[in-house]
């Protein structure tokens, strides 16, 4: 589940659109190449990206979606040699990279001991999500790709309940057990939570953008599909935070001091 570019072709430089903005310095359709897209499928401006208006490409990661369309569901042949596939290639991309995001969750939800209660039904939710992503082109285009996330939802969202309780119950004080709940969606678009405790909070799709976070701690916080562009995590701790993927780390603020998860990177363009 980690992008490898070398084997993809390109695939998120043309299925997806962007439009002009902080993150895109140019309109493009879907299914139109970027400007910047090379003919060996490699981006020509990848070392001055942020600075040449691209910053949207610095924080997306398709999770290794790109290479399994590529190589496995088109069996290695490129949208430009085989242009009878192409529509069909840049339609199932999105639908394997929510299926690989999907395969993210439920992979580190195996590795949270408060919810090995559900270990064998998360197990089977992946065995059947790994199954799907295998699937030759034209099912995946049929698949009820929402009913089948929908399911997989409820598993994580037990897992999480899980794994929050178990951090709350191993707080010292009954009043840091009782702290506001923030609730999915919460909206905290420029918070000023500075050194907040947030341990075992539910801040799942939470719009945290440009929210500061600047040594908060958010141990066993739930992060699933939290909102954290440009969010300042300098000195925050997240080393237990749950459900949190690279791009979101990607598109925040942070530095050497920032505690991450040992499956996340600190990127390349935080301050040293």
């Amino acid at each position: 589940m980690q992008a490898d570019c070398e084997n993809c072709f390109g695939l998120c430089c043309v299925a997806l659109p962007f439009a002009v903005s902080a993150d895109f310095a140019n309109d493009k359709n879907a299914g139109e190449p970027c400007p910047n897209l090379q003919p060996d499928f490699r981006c020509g401006i990848h070392q001055s990206l942020r600075q040449q208006g691209f910053r949207g490409c610095t924080v997306y990661d398709c999770l290794g979606a790109g290479q399994k369309v590529s190589q496995v569901t088109f069996g290695g042949r490129d949208w430009r040699q085989n242009e009878a596939a192409a529509k069909a290639m840049f339609e199932v991309f999105p639908l394997m990279w929510q299926l690989h995001e999907l395969l993210w969750y439920l992979t580190e939800a195996l590795t949270f001991q408060p919810a090995r209660s559900i270990h064998n039904d998360i197990r089977a939710a992946l065995e059947e999500t790994e199954r799907l992503a295998c699937l030759d082109a034209d099912t995946l285009l049929k698949l009820d790709a929402a009913a089948h996330r929908a399911e997989v939802n409820m598993l994580l969202l037990q897992a999480s309940e899980l794994v929050r309780a178990a951090a709350l119950q191993s707080l010292k004080s009954p009043a840091a057990r009782r702290r506001k709940a923030f609730g999915r969606g919460a909206d905290l678009i420029g918070a000023k939570l500075r050194g907040a405790d947030l341990r075992a909070a539910n801040l799942r799709g939470a719009y945290l953008i440009a929210a500061d976070l600047r040594g908060a701690d958010l141990r066993a916080a739930d992060l699933i599909g939290a909102d954290l562009r440009d969010a300042d995590l300098r000195g925050a701790d997240l080393r237990d935070s749950i459900f949190l993927t690279q791009a979101q780390i990607n598109s925040a603020k942070g530095d050497i001091q920032t505690k991450l998860p040992p499956s996340i990177n600190h990127p390349m363009h935080w301050q040293a």
